[in-house]
């Protein structure tokens, strides 16, 4: 049933768009020259382009294996990959995933278990990984179908240099209205900086995400847990309101527009105060050959308002579509780029700051790593650990999920709710407006899980 639905909600999305970055070759044909090749799918973030840079030198070097990376923006990857793998195309042997397809697309039958991969390499060491990483990405029944490159939660960042300069102090564990304060205090503070940066761009992993952990923490929820649709409710309202009202009065340029990308560009330049989204920023906002703010940023915990904690839980993975017919090239890949072996690589060749972490209690433990996340190690691995994908709100839940309802349809659901609330932040929609034509989308969700 729910492999009908997701091809069914895969049939409307669009087919991703350009190749940013491409090694060894790129898309679904295999590289010419003696080994084995195998492509792999991922999303364009700094620690892909990163393990992009490194494979040819090391694991290719080593093994043999030319490896044909395709790097895509965060929405296109997701339009891509779910076609990909939901077609049963067999374009990829690997494609990065995370905690929301995992358990969905392991019940329809698309994945392969890659924990008895790791179970036979014994460097790399299985009982090491992060609980919260391994039962995210685990399917029911236990087995492990993706092996985590990185881990993350959510908290917010903020350069301690224009705080001084304001005579603000940031709470350890602020609440939204603080927040807000803060903005408004620090917007201008410098020619052209603005209060924060708070995602725009729609797509229900990039608005979507924060917007739902301020969803939760303020006391609303998608859905309650007998499939209430509640995207209209008062709280749901509520929060959308403040998250709109904050971006459009003290949030960056453009604001409609910027996903985590463009976030992270505008904090590691100056651009703006603060910035609330993944723990995985903090590496690259602290690597002084791409930041200029690199140790001058603060990190406190994801603001809150009726809850304890607000953070979300994510892994982005690799996972193996049971199409591949190089399991054993591709598995090897895998191991290799979930290892403690990759983590000194980027440390030793990269900088400690940049190493994948999130996934793994020794990166913790290791000293390099420690003093290079002397500002952020703690309070990110605190937040993975606090975070509940099983109670995130004030209510009990139909799904696990903090930032997204663990069901086929919310893929489609969400990312048209955002791209109503990003009308809204460009001015184009109201609040209300939107949330009314976003309700009507959920009920129809709400219909089929009944």
């Amino acid at each position: 049933m729910r492999t009908r639905r997701m091809i069914h909600v895969i049939a409307t999305a669009t087919a991703a768009g350009s190749l940013l970055v491409a090694c060894s070759g790129a898309g679904g044909s295999s590289s010419s020259g003696d080994g084995e090749s195998i492509n792999v799918l991922m999303v364009g973030n700094p620690q892909m382009e990163d393990i992009a840079k490194l494979t040819k030198s090391t694991f290719t070097k080593d093994t043999g294996i030319k490896v044909n990376f395709t790097i895509l923006p965060e929405n296109e990857l997701r339009d891509k990959v779910t076609q990909d793998i939901a077609t049963q195309a067999g374009q990829y042997d690997v494609a990065t995933i995370g905690a929301y397809e995992v358990p969905i697309w392991e019940e329809n039958g698309w994945l392969q278990d890659l924990g008895s991969y790791a179970d036979k390499d014994k460097s790399f060491d299985k009982d090491d990984l992060l609980k919260p990483m391994v039962k995210s990405l685990s399917g029911e029944d236990g087995k492990l179908y993706a092996l985590p490159f990185y881990g993350e939660s959510s908290f917010l960042m903020y350069n301690k240099e224009v705080m001084a300069q304001k005579g603000i102090s940031m709470p350890e564990k602020p609440t939204w209205q603080q927040v807000a304060d803060i903005a408004a205090k620090v917007d201008g503070a410098r020619p052209g900086m603005k209060g924060i940066c708070l995602r725009g761009l729609a797509g229900w992993g990039e608005l979507g995400a924060p917007l739902t952990t301020m969803v939760n923490t303020f006391g609303g929820t998608w859905f309650t847990e007998d499939w209430q649709a509640q995207v209209n409710s008062p709280k749901f309202k509520e929060a959308t309101k403040f998250y709109v009202d904050l971006v459009r009065k003290h949030g960056e340029a453009g604001a409609s527009q910027a996903g985590f990308t463009e976030c992270l560009n505008a904090m590691s330049q100056g651009k703006v105060a603060m910035w609330y989204d993944a723990t995985s920023a903090a590496g690259s906002l602290e690597d002084p050959k791409s930041s200029k703010v690199a140790g001058k940023v603060g990190y406190a915990y994801a603001p809150t308002v009726e809850t304890a904690n607000s953070g979300w839980l994510w892994a982005w993975a690799w996972a193996m579509p049971k199409t591949t017919k190089k399991a054993d090239a591709a598995s090897k890949f895998m191991l290799w780029a979930s290892s403690k072996e990759y983590e000194e690589l980027v440390g030793e060749e990269l900088g400690w700051s940049r190493v994948p972490a999130g996934k793994r209690a020794s990166t913790y433990a290791n000293p390099q790593y420690a003093k290079a996340s002397a500002a952020f190690g703690d309070v990110t691995l605190q937040s993975i650990q606090q975070a509940n994908p099983s109670d995130p709100g004030v209510q009990a839940r139909p799904t696990v999920g903090i930032q997204f309802v663990a069901v086929p349809e919310f893929q489609d659901l969400g990312t048209k709710v955002t791209q109503e609330i990003s009308a809204a932040i460009a001015g184009k929609t109201s609040v209300d407006k939107a949330l009314s034509e976003g309700q009507k989308l959920a009920e129809e969700v709400a219909r089929k899980q009944k």
